[in-house]
């Protein structure tokens, strides 16, 4: 490992050393935004102010959320809970700060190539630079600490849902992941709303479109590493801790098992940690990607402030509205379930997304007809809204569609269930890859139709504004119509992780076996404990917790494609300022192109896997030998020793993951730029359809296993034997690939936007081109480390 890293830090030494070029700056002017002017109820509002006073509301929504976690942490819970769940966020905390060391080291390494680019062939100063480092460190940290946030909110909520199971309220079992998710939600979006604002009014316009792909670049540094090193995690210590049901015949999450707080740490760090940074950073891109898109495709700097402005302010509003939807739900819920002992612990969360699509659509056309209702096209705005609220609908139809494929209630998962009766795990498996495969026709098929909805819109007038490539402007719409309500995707997707944890809270915690319990919980809090209806509950609160994972991960997933979709135009754009672009299905590098774009794909979803399956080899091999049966719980260092080996497997392979990734988008994007473009869609394409595939045949498999064990109360026979091992093949799949994917998606995008900036000066602008002599050398230690992350990471052979 140590050999590769200094490799790659000669080579970009080797860089700067022998490259004496001249000065060239990145083609992102963004306009001064006192240009352009709003005319709003009689008033005259210039774009800066309006920016200004939007980002001080927001200010109050990052408020609310600290509010909402404040509630979270003064809800009561019984000590034995208490002590769980500090011992949890302890080796959260643990994790985190190793994950933080790690990102240190991984920023090293993009500083030192962003500073190739900026000093020897952008020709920028010292000053200039150093402000672009620091925004990258912004973003990075943004993406770090709204993973934190996430952690410490979940990690109070789990211990409070499990207490409040006790109480026979089972909508008080919904409300307190949702309130935490939601806290998360507002917080991610409003920090991120925050921070952009703030670079787009206080940063020089001369530099502020390097600033901005300067922070974008951290903040996807930051998701990425966070993602794909938690999805590792999280996988190694569940598949762990799942596997001594079979083995030992012991029941879920028993107190005995060292894997058990290891698989609580991971729900955390890869359901929890990675979600909150992906979504931080997938709406920051996407910003990103369409302000880029804007400034090099629209001419007049007026119309460019004023669409700019636009999206902002809709971003501002639909903020605002994602959290009046949480009490609008929390009210209908509360009047439809508040006095029901029992109900379907799914429909909350239903409403509140249907709630939150319906307040945003609407406000879509109406911020739009109040900021561009005045535009030389007086259609402009309902154009646009339409355009939008199709991304709101994906955003909306896409978790339905993923229902159809991954509620416990759901045909496929049924048949999931009924073919492992007769067939065992072998039909178990395939009946979860087919439900896979037909989630992922069907979701793909939703999403070409939204976006050839928004492309047919694009084509009524809209280039007369926009440029000649409207329809791709329409698809980066489309993505961040599908962000529009984030606070509420984010906040069912955080569901998950505490009602996981809160079902492995109030089995650690052995809270039955306290002398004195009932009368002591009694006393102190006011109601008799129910401790078997407590138990139903929380296994149905978290079959619903996995559905709605489920549902969040192909929204974010089909963000990412339809975000790089735009960044890739982008791309495309400054390769046709220079004639650099010649795209034919019919000429050589284009083909090849596509064909390494899925390439790609299939190695990184072997790779990530590929850790994993070592990893809990290894994790596996370490509990069935320390796992005693003579005790009533497992001991602090097992447990701790399960959480090193997951955090070791998920950084080596991460490191391996990441020195690839980089060093194969340096070499495409420095040879020929026919075959890069290629490369992105292909990219995006492949990605798109093996993540959702794969997202949706895990979360049928965990949810099969729900069945088994809730519904049917089948545990510890043949057929809760064949599930597990469903759901073991499905965790990978879901939590650890296929969430992975986006991240690579837009980094591999974004990256190769700097790529392409620093490819155009060497072969377009200096007298001597040597790109070709930097791309075989990177083109080289990327398959070294493509190499490394199957043949060093494989499973030691006798």
């Amino acid at each position: 490992m140590d050999k590769g890293k200094n490799i790659l830090l000669l080579t970009s030494l080797f860089l700067i050393s022998s490259m004496s070029l001249s000065a060239s700056e990145l083609d992102l002017a963004i306009p001064d935004l006192h240009e352009g002017v709003f005319h709003i109820w009689g008033r005259t509002v210039s774009s800066w102010n309006f920016l200004f006073y939007g980002a001080l509301v927001i200010l109050g929504t990052l408020g609310f959320s600290l509010l909402l976690f404040r509630q979270v942490k003064k809800l009561p819970a019984h000590q034995s809970m208490l002590t769980v769940a500090k011992t949890i966020y302890a080796t959260c905390r643990t994790y985190l700060l190793q994950q933080g060391k790690f990102l240190l080291m991984l920023f090293a390494l993009i500083a030192a190539i962003l500073c190739v680019y900026f000093f020897a062939l952008a020709g920028q100063t010292v000053p200039v630079v150093a402000q672009v480092l620091l925004f990258s460190v912004v973003g990075m940290l943004g993406s770090y600490s709204v993973a934190w946030y996430g952690i410490r909110v979940n990690t109070y909520a789990n211990a409070r849902t499990a207490f409040a199971s006790l109480s026979g309220r089972p909508l008080d079992v919904v409300n307190i992941p949702l309130r935490a998710g939601m806290s998360v939600g507002l917080f991610l979006i409003s920090l991120e709303l925050v921070m952009m604002v703030t670079i787009l009014l206080f940063v020089p316009r001369e530099i502020v479109g390097i600033c901005f792909l300067g922070f974008a670049i951290g903040e996807s540094l930051g998701a990425s590493a966070l993602r794909i090193a938690g999805g590792i995690f999280t996988k190694i210590a569940d598949i762990g801790s799942d596997l001594m049901k079979v083995i030992f015949k012991v029941k879920e999450d028993d107190p005995r098992n060292p894997g058990v707080i290891a698989d609580c740490t991971g729900d955390n760090a890869g359901d929890s940690v990675g979600p909150t940074a992906d979504g931080f950073e997938t709406y920051g891109v996407t910003g990103v990607a369409l302000i880029t898109f804007i400034t090099l495709a629209v001419a007049d700097p007026a119309i460019q402030a004023k669409l700019i402005v636009w999206i902002f302010g809709m971003r501002f509003l639909m903020d605002f509205l994602s959290g009046c939807s949480f009490f609008i739900n929390q009210a209908i819920s509360k009047k439809l379930y508040g006095n029901r002992e029992k109900f379907n612990f799914e429909a909350p969360l239903t409403h509140l997304i249907w709630i939150a699509a319906t307040l945003c659509i609407s406000s879509a056309f109406f911020m739009s007809h109040l900021l561009l209702g005045d535009m030389a096209d007086p259609t402009l705005w309902w154009k646009l809204a339409i355009i939008i609220s199709c991304g709101t609908l994906a955003a909306v139809l896409i978790p339905e569609f993923t229902k159809i494929f991954t509620s416990s209630r759901s045909g496929h998962v049924k048949e999931i269930v009924t073919a492992s009766r007769e067939g065992g795990p072998s039909l178990n498996i395939l009946s979860g890859i087919v439900a896979g495969n037909f989630s992922a026709f069907w979701t793909g098929l939703l999403i070409a139709a939204l976006m050839l909805v928004a492309y047919f819109t694009s084509m009524m007038g809209l280039d007369a504004v926009i440029g000649p490539h409207a329809g791709i402007f329409a698809f980066g719409l489309v993505a961040f119509g599908m962000l529009c309500m984030g606070p509420v995707t984010i906040a069912v997707d955080s569901y998950g992780p505490v009602a996981d944890n809160a079902q492995s809270i109030f089995e650690l915690s052995q809270i039955e076996g306290i002398e004195g319990v009932h009368e002591s919980i009694e006393k102190e809090f006011g109601f008799k404990p129910d401790f078997e209806r407590a138990k139903y509950y929380l296994e149905s609160n978290d079959s619903a917790g996995n559905t709605f994972k489920a549902t969040a991960k192909p929204v974010l997933i089909g963000t990412a494609v339809t975000g790089a979709t735009t960044m890739i135009f982008s791309i495309i754009l400054l390769l046709e300022k220079v004639g650099a672009l010649h795209i034919s299905l019919t000429d050589a590098p284009v083909i090849l192109g596509l064909i390494c774009g899925g390439a790609v794909v299939f190695w990184f979803s072997g790779a990530s896997m590929q850790a994993v399956t070592t990893g809990a080899y290894r994790a596996v091999e370490f509990i069935r030998r320390t796992f005693n049966f003579a005790k009533k719980e497992a001991d602090m260092d097992d447990s701790i020793s399960v959480v090193k080996i997951c955090t070791q497997y998920a950084q080596k392979g991460m490191w391996n993951i990441f020195i690839a990734l980089i060093s194969l988008t340096l070499a495409f994007a420095f040879g020929d730029p026919n075959f890069f473009v290629a490369y992105l869609i292909s990219i995006a394409v492949f990605g798109l359809f093996q993540a959702i595939y794969m997202a949706n045949a895990g979360g049928s498999w965990d949810n099969a296993k729900k069945v088994v064990e809730v519904d049917l109360k089948e545990k510890n026979t043949p057929l809760h034997e064949a599930s597990i091992v469903g759901d073991t093949v499905g965790d990978p799949f879901k939590d650890t690939t296929s969430v992975s994917l986006n991240p690579i998606i837009k980094f591999s995008t974004l990256f190769g936007l700097l790529a392409t900036e620093m490819s155009i000066q060497m072969k377009y602008v200096e007298t001597t081109d040597i790109s070709l002599y930097i791309a075989i050398p990177f083109l080289i230690l990327g398959l070294c480390f493509v190499w490394r992350s199957f043949y060093r990471m494989r499973i030691p052979t006798v």
